[in-house]
């Protein structure tokens, strides 16, 4: 039977332990916060386990993963990201701004079909061409 380390939050772990724990998580391909939960009995790991990997030597692939893809786009700025509040009343502006849109969209819509019936209809009973004639030479 497999030995358990159950740890509780304010005790820390031998080195010894961060290795088992590292090499768990690497060969098992569980993620950080199974591992975390099983060894600690807590949902959030808060990063301590890649600073495990990085203070005893561990290479990170999802940290070369992401080294190659900002060296492929050097010219891209990282944009950072505003406050929750912001977003949700930048969010309700945007939602605001698209109704608005939406609504002379439709208005024109309308427009639009109601000046072409007008046009067809003059055209039926008047007996004269209104709309321009396509392929026509000037």
């Amino acid at each position: 039977m497999r030995k358990k380390l159950v740890k509780k939050a304010g005790k820390h772990f031998s080195v010894e332990d961060q290795h088992k724990i590292i090499q768990e998580m690497i060969s098992s391909g569980c993620t950080k916060r199974e591992i975390w939960q099983k060894y600690t009995g807590q949902e959030e790991e808060k990063g301590q386990l890649l600073r495990w990997m990085n203070k005893l030597g561990y290479s990170n692939p999802r940290k070369e993963k992401d080294s190659i893809l900002e060296d492929m786009s050097t010219k891209k700025k990282r944009i950072k990201k505003p406050d929750n509040s912001e977003t949700s009343f930048e969010n309700l502006q945007l939602q605001k701004r698209i109704f608005v849109l939406e609504k002379q969209l439709k208005d024109a819509e309308i427009k639009a079909i109601a000046y072409s019936t007008l046009v067809d209809i003059a055209e039926k009973e008047f007996k004269i061409p209104i709309r321009k004639k396509l392929n026509t030479k000037p």
